[in-house]
């Protein structure tokens, strides 16, 4: 399933989810991102993801001190656990989200 990540929903749907999310940091003027978001949006399929807008939250990047994007950070308990940036082939970030 694929979320929406805001300020407002991040703690709930990602620091106090029961299972793995993968937070997906991007921009619409991302051309890698745009890349990305197919592959992401298969992930979501089995997989929690969530898609967080850097320039429509750009307190939460700076949180997480996302520099470029695209971004991925797995939260595991509430924890980042690992990061990618840029474009990655499917194969790849599934090896990623398996660890």
């Amino acid at each position: 399933m694929e979320y929406t990540l805001t300020k407002d929903n991040f703690q709930e749907l990602v620091l106090e989810s029961q299972e793995p999310v993968l937070v997906d940091f991007w921009a619409t003027w991302c051309g890698p991102c745009m890349m990305l978001s197919p592959i992401v949006e298969e992930l979501a399929e089995t997989h929690k993801v969530g898609k967080v807008n850097v320039d429509e939250e750009p307190e939460l990047a700076r949180q997480f001190g996302i520099v470029s994007i695209p971004t991925l950070i797995l939260f595991e308990n509430g924890e980042a656990v690992r990061q990618s940036m840029g474009y990655r082939p499917k194969a790849e970030l599934e090896a990623f989200l398996e660890g």
